[in-house]
């Protein structure tokens, strides 16, 4: 699958392995036989809910600054998304969060030094078990409680896709309080 016309080429055009010049990935070295993917890069991400509302941050940074976020990140290494997802909670909100189900995953896209990244975003409904909310000013400049029924537009469309997935399964699922 290739990416849509407006999406800018991707880095990678040398061989990671040897430096020779490769072209866009996927690819294959020329020089050692290397192969090249542009994979997607997983992510966790928890869903916070509280009565009919949600947890959400305001992006402090870059891309999309300034709107509406879920807490979550990027995994780290060969780290699980859902330990992800625990772990941008604690770093991003100060909590310690329990896991409950499996919101939903979606194929996303992530801005990053020109580039437009394909991302696996995995979402969490999850639980406060400890703490108080103290948000890393990196992360967030402010944080609410939106209505689950009418959010506003978020930082990405995969964050949109999981809270319309909540309100239609929301009789399914075990919403945490």
């Amino acid at each position: 699958m290739t990416a849509p016309a407006d999406v800018p080429a991707l880095g990678g055009r040398h061989c990671p392995r040897c430096g020779a010049p490769t072209g866009e990935p996927p690819a294959r070295c020329a020089a050692c036989g290397y192969e090249t993917y542009c994979n997607p890069r997983p992510t966790g991400t928890v869903v916070i809910l509280r009565d009919e509302t949600f947890l959400a941050i305001r992006r402090a940074r870059e891309p999309r600054k300034g709107y509406w976020d879920l807490p979550g990140g990027f995994c780290d290494g060969f780290e699980h998304p859902a330990e992800a997802a625990v772990r941008e909670a604690r770093e991003e909100l100060g909590v310690t969060v329990e896991l409950g189900d499996f919101a939903g995953m979606f194929i996303g896209s992530y801005d990053f030094q020109g580039e437009r990244l394909p991302v696996l975003d995995c979402f969490w409904l999850a639980t406060i078990t400890a703490g108080e909310i103290v948000l890393d000013p990196s992360e967030g400049s402010e944080f609410t409680w939106l209505p689950l029924d009418d959010p506003p537009e978020m930082a990405f469309p995969s964050m949109d896709s999981v809270l319309r997935e909540l309100v239609v399964r929301r009789s399914s699922v075990r919403l945490a309080s």
